[in-house]
This record gives C-alpha cells, sequence and structure tokens, in this order.
C-alpha cells in the first residue's frame, strides 16, 4: 500500500475473477473509505492456454505465477485468488493473509434439459476440465463419456447450449456468484462429487512483511472458513498432489471440530481411496496431514505413483 492512500489488487480478467476481485474491493472501500482501490487486470498463463487439458500442461499454479510475480515486484500490493487455483506451497515471502466467507463449495451439474447425474442417458457427453470430476463421475458411471471442457464460464455454458456436450460439470460458487443460480440442474452431493481443495473460498494473498495490507484485510478474514481450507491444503500438500491427480477434499466446522473427508482416485475411476478424519480446529494441518496418511497406506501411494510416471 503507498504512501499516497492508493491500492491495487491484481486479479485474472475473467468475468469471475472480475466480479470476485470487485467484491473485495468494496469490502476494503467500506472499511476504509480514505483508500483509493483500483483493480489489476493480469493475463496469466492458465488464461492463456484454454485448448489444452490443465493436467497436461502444469495445472494449479497456471492461474496464480504471474499475479505472484506482480506482487513480489510491487506492481500490485494484493492478490484475489479462487482458492481451488493456489498451489499447495506459495512463492517465499507471500501468505494467504485473509480466506473470507466460503460460498458453495459443491460441484454443479447443468444440463442441456434439466436431466439430473442419475438420469444422463448412457453414452451421453459430459465436459469437465477437472480429472477430480472426471474419475468420481467415472467411478458412478463408467457409461457416461467424459470430454474435457476449458475455457471461462461463458464459454463452457455456450457450448453445452451449442449442443456439443449433454451437461457440464461447473463449480456452484462461481455460478451463484454471478449470479446464474437458475442455471444449475443439482448441486452434486460430495457422495457423488466431493469438491476440490478450497472449492468456493477465496483467498486474499499479499507481501508477508507489508504491515499495512495484512492489517487492512484483517477484518476480511472467516475463521471458520479459514481453518476448514488450512486443513484441505494441508492435506493436499502431504500428497505433494495438483490439477495432474484426481485428489479432492472438503472439511466443515461442527461445535468446534472439524471433519475432513478426502479422497484419492485413479484417472479413470476404476480406484478409488476415500475417507473421513475428525480433529479440533487448533489441529487443523495434523488432521490433514492424518488423513493423507491413512489414504496413502490404503493404496493411494500406488495410485499416485502410477499417476506421476505415466503423465
Amino acid at each position: 500500500m503507498t504512501r499516497s492512500g492508493k491500492i491495487s489488487i491484481g486479479t485474472r480478467s475473467s468475468p469471475l475473477a472480475l466480479y470476485q476481485a470487485g467484491h473485495i474491493k468494496e469490502a476494503i472501500e467500506r472499511l476504509r473509505p480514505d483508500l483509493e482501490v483500483r483493480l489489476v487486470r493480469i493475463k496469466t498463463t492458465g488464461d492463456k492456454i484454454t485448448d489444452v487439458p490443465l493436467a497436461k500442461v502444469g495445472g494449479k499454479g497456471l492461474f496464480v505465477k504471474e499475479i505472484e510475480e506482480a506482487l513480489l515486484d510491487g506492481r500490485i500490493d494484493l492478490a484475489v485468488h479462487s482458492m481451488k487455483d493456489v498451489p499447495a506451497l506459495l512463492p517465499s515471502g507471500l501468505h494467504l493473509a485473509a480466506i473470507p466467507e466460503r460460498e458453495d463449495p459443491r460441484d454443479a451439474l447443468v444440463s442441456r434439459n434439466g436431466v439430473r447425474f442419475a438420469d444422463l442417458p448412457p453414452g451421453s457427453v459430459v465436459g469437465t476440465s477437472s480429472l477430480r470430476r472426471q474419475s468420481q463421475l467415472s467411478h458412478l458411471r463408467s457409461d457416461l463419456k467424459i470430454e474435457p471442457l476449458r475455457g471461462n464460464l461463458d464459454t463452457r455454458l455456450r457450448k453445452l447450449d451449442q449442443g456439443i456436450f449433454a451437461a457440464i460439470i461447473l463449480a456452484a460458487a462461481g455460478l451463484r456468484r454471478l449470479g446464474m443460480t437458475d442455471r444449475i440442474t443439482e448441486c452434486l452431493d460430495p457422495t457423488v462429487s466431493l469438491p476440490a481443495i478450497g472449492q468456493g473460498a477465496l483467498g486474499l494473498e499479499c507481501r508477508r512483511e507489508d504491515g499495512p495490507v495484512n492489517e487492512l484485510l484483517a477484518p476480511l478474514d472467516h475463521p471458520e472458513t479459514h481453518w476448514c481450507v488450512k486443513a484441505e491444503r494441508a492435506f493436499l500438500t502431504r500428497l505433494e498432489g495438483g490439477c495432474q491427480v484426481p485428489i479432492a477434499g472438503h472439511a466443515r466446522l461442527d461445535n468446534g471440530r472439524l471433519t475432513l473427508e478426502g479422497l484419492v482416485a485413479s484417472v479413470a475411476g476404476d480406484r478409488l481411496v476415500r475417507d473421513r478424519a475428525s480433529a479440533p480446529v487448533s489441529e487443523a494441518e495434523t488432521l490433514g496431514v492424518g488423513l493423507a496418511e491413512t489414504l496413502l497406506s490404503r493404496g493411494a501411494d500406488r495410485i499416485l505413483k502410477e499417476i506421476y510416471q505415466n503423465p
């Protein structure tokens, strides 16, 4: 944050990213009407490569690398990310100063004719950009044809409407934030499609040593969401996972205890290892690591090894 009372927020240029960054901009302006807050649009590698599945071009970091570089060299003061896009390990000198309250973390099915997942005819083409979704849906419905789907939210919906797909799977949070709740055919229960790590949550990243910005962002943090995402990310970190691997994890907080459910699956969905564990909020990271260890001991280690050996 500059001495002139200005603050710059780095964001991707997609409609959803701009909405999310604008939401944080408004929240900061309510806290500090004296500040001039501006959005800085940054095109990431992930935005430039739209015709190749993420798993084949590097995964999560593709959507944050250039924004983090702008943070490190001082071009921006903070970044607004979708937490599911943020790699498990952050660059030295940066940290997540705040995680605001989470939106709906579930995956949403959007079908052309209002057909629910269980009722999709055999052979139906379903679009998704995520190996995590692909593996779980294939595990339950091997009769469906899962095809890659990239592009921003409007692009994906347009491909559905054009008849290229019978249905597509998107994050419910994005549809809700952009006022497209009416497009949701059904929100998939986590027993059908366990969400991605951090799905539905935003991450506010800044320089660790930037005292004024850290102080500014502190009131925007939602402790319950932060604890849940912390447990999920510890789970992901222990598994050393990214977009190249079908890993899912979702935590809930109830009466001071976190319950974390996680899974690791083969890409084809023919093998899936899943479990859950609970712990006090003070042990969020230990909970995530412990659940990862449990899955590894039950066969997830072999699944991960095979995927990394045959990308």
